[in-house]
């Protein structure tokens, strides 16, 4: 199976280069890799350059936008930037960022997932962080869920769910669709990805509230909100992280921001959201 990688960067100088190596070793290469730098003020392109020159399906893309971060939308923006510039002959597409290590057999093993299963839509392992010199759980998500870092998707899969959002929240509805037309969303924990950056670290003041935002434009509901904002908020050790996404929900609200999701898939997501919830209750 043939598949694609799209690597949005900004200012990635730090860690580039240990990504494009592990692709450059993967017991399966990958039939191209385009990376995205998006806006970089540092010599990321110099290095996916140099890259470039060693291994001919690494290709490079510039992209200029504001210099703000929000997460979700100018990430998945930066990604689509770089799928444009792809043909469609690949068999997955995987989203990539630009601060992991991935094992040697990652991608072999995610293709072996895919071939194992006709049904299964979207495949991926789980983040590991640093810590005090060991590399531990980066516990944020569910077991069953794949991280924005490290997506890889059967392309019919990716284009029946029409692509990916350019929106916070843009990782977890993909799932969520997924599911409503019935593909499997598949993790194996014996692919474990060091992500050197830690999640959220570029966010800012003006995003905090995004979290909140991306549950209401996911069809929560209130009380689904209600309920992952306090778990996530728990998940990372600051509490009062909840009114901030409680907050972006109601505000979301208030200015009718469109929804993520049809109706039809927003009835889908509460009731199966609901039906989780009793799962980890009962």
């Amino acid at each position: 199976m043939n598949y694609y990688i799209v690597i949005p960067a900004h200012n990635e100088e730090a860690f580039i280069a240990l990504t494009l190596q592990s692709l450059a070793d993967q017991t399966a290469v990958p039939a191209k890799v385009v990376v995205v730098d998006d806006n970089s003020t540092d010599n990321t392109s110099a290095i996916v350059q140099e890259f470039a020159s060693k291994y001919p399906y690494i290709h490079l893309v510039q992209k200029t936008s504001e210099a703000i971060h929000l997460p979700g939308s100018k990430v998945i923006q930066a990604f689509h930037k770089g799928y444009e510039t792809l043909d469609s002959n690949y068999d997955i597409i995987v989203k990539l960022d630009a601060d992991l290590i991935l094992p040697e057999n990652y991608f072999e093993t995610i293709i072996n997932i895919f071939k194992s299963d006709p049904k299964t839509g979207m495949a991926g392992g789980f983040a590991y962080i640093e810590k005090n010199g060991d590399w531990i759980l980066e516990n944020l998500t569910d077991k069953d869920h794949i991280r924005g870092a490290f997506k890889a998707y059967r392309k019919e899969c990716f284009l029946q769910i029409g692509t990916l959002k350019p929106a916070m929240g843009w990782d977890t509805v993909d799932e969520l669709l997924c599911k409503f037309y019935d593909w499997k969303v598949v993790t194996d924990q014996s692919l474990k990805v060091k992500h050197l950056k830690p999640t959220g670290a570029n966010y800012n003041k003006t995003a905090r509230y995004k979290q909140g935002e991306a549950f209401y434009t996911l069809g929560y509901g209130f009380f689904i909100t209600a309920i992952a904002s306090a778990k996530l908020a728990m998940l990372k050790k600051k509490p009062f992280l909840f009114f901030d996404y409680i907050r972006g929900f109601f505000k979301a609200q208030s200015q009718k921001k469109p929804l993520l999701v049809t109706r039809e898939q927003a009835k889908f997501i509460r009731n199966y959201r609901l039906k989780k919830m009793k799962e980890k209750l009962f």
